[in-house]
């Protein structure tokens, strides 16, 4: 079985082609920008109003190019579901000065940009550009999706979500999605809608991209030797740590990157593997908050991954840098992967 996996994160978007006769090894691989950084560049280079058609993504740089765009005096159009890329609201959209698009108008003379996470035709190209067999079996797809609740704000609804989820201890892999998708991952819904416009009938395997990393992890060589362990992906936004007992997440909690000293990231993550972490005490900070059930018998290591994961160097664990696969930027990839054969076997 082949399959695709892409990972789609802030700055980089991974992507392996694994094919389950072969070692995980000689999988292809491919470490890309992530698309928000390529859709930026087009706006900053684009001297005429834009008209903006496509999906939900990761807004990433995006709203701060579209806002330097307006402050030349170009006009900004976007159609609603796209629109929501800026903001789920479209009256705050609409707030900072973009334009919903008018069916009854037309807008000929604007350059158009399609926004999505997924560009399937385009990642085929490349790779027959190289004589690479494209043929795959199945997908798997990793986004970032707090999820949107318009009652409640990202951070609380992103940790009731857990909660209802993580009512006792699971495997990394059962955060994941295939044909039940739920309505409020506007992100996850906007990759299924984008593999159907690109003729994919098959439905995707769907992770956030933080629980992609969480599994790739506990696939690590040294992981797999553990039995308690914290697992930590420290990304260039936010940092999430899950304490791992028997192959299960026992407890979890999830910070701003930014906020986080070495002090303080040690302080929080023995207090989540004693089980004494608490939701407020990690909200209260600015954080998205914890989620703890029991408590683990030791930190036999932790095992890191992400773009700022010098940090756990400044602690005082006994760390490991996570490399499933042997490679470091491929954490994610694998996770998605490694679900995908534990939810089919």
């Amino acid at each position: 079985m082949r399959i695709l996996a892409i990972d789609v994160g802030t700055g980089t978007q991974d992507i392996m082609i694994y094919d389950s006769q072969s070692e995980l090894e000689n999988s292809i691989k491919l470490v890309l920008p992530s698309p928000h950084i390529f859709i930026s560049q087009q706006i900053k280079e684009c001297e005429n109003d834009i008209y903006f058609t496509g999906e939900i993504m990761g807004g990433g740089k995006i709203k701060q190019s579209l806002q330097q765009h307006m402050e030349k005096g170009y006009e900004v159009v976007m159609e609603e579901i796209p629109a929501k890329t800026i903001r789920d609201k479209i009256s705050q959209v609409e707030k900072i000065g973009i334009k919903i698009a008018d069916e009854n108008k037309s807008y000929t003379d604007y350059t158009k940009i399609t926004l999505g996470d997924i560009n399937i035709k385009k990642l085929s190209n490349f790779l027959l550009e190289y004589d690479l067999e494209f043929d795959f079996d199945e997908i798997a797809i990793a986004v970032q999706d707090h999820g949107y609740n318009e009652s409640m704000g990202d951070r609380d609804f992103r940790f009731e979500k857990i909660r209802e989820k993580l009512k006792e201890p699971i495997k990394p892999e059962e955060f994941s999605f295939k044909d039940n998708v739920p309505q409020y991952y506007t992100r996850m819904k906007a990759v299924e809608r984008s593999l159907k416009k690109e003729g994919i009938e098959q439905d995707p395997l769907l992770m956030d991209t933080k629980f992609a990393s969480i599994a790739g992890m506990c696939y690590d060589k040294i992981s797999k030797e553990l039995n308690s362990f914290i697992v930590i992906d420290i990304g260039n936004g936010h940092t999430t740590a899950a304490s791992i007992e028997e192959g299960k997440i026992q407890g979890i909690f999830e910070h701003h990157t930014s906020s986080l000293t070495a002090d303080k990231l040690e302080n929080y993550i023995k207090r989540l593997a004693d089980g004494s972490l608490t939701n407020d005490e990690i909200y209260n900070d600015y954080g998205h908050g914890a989620h703890v059930l029991n408590p683990i018998s030791e930190i036999e290591k932790v095992i890191v991954s992400g773009p700022k994961r010098e940090l756990i160097e400044k602690t005082n664990f006994d760390w490991h840098h996570a490399c499933p696969g042997g490679d470091v930027m491929m954490t994610g990839t694998v996770g998605l992967i490694k679900t995908f054969e534990e939810k089919n076997v």
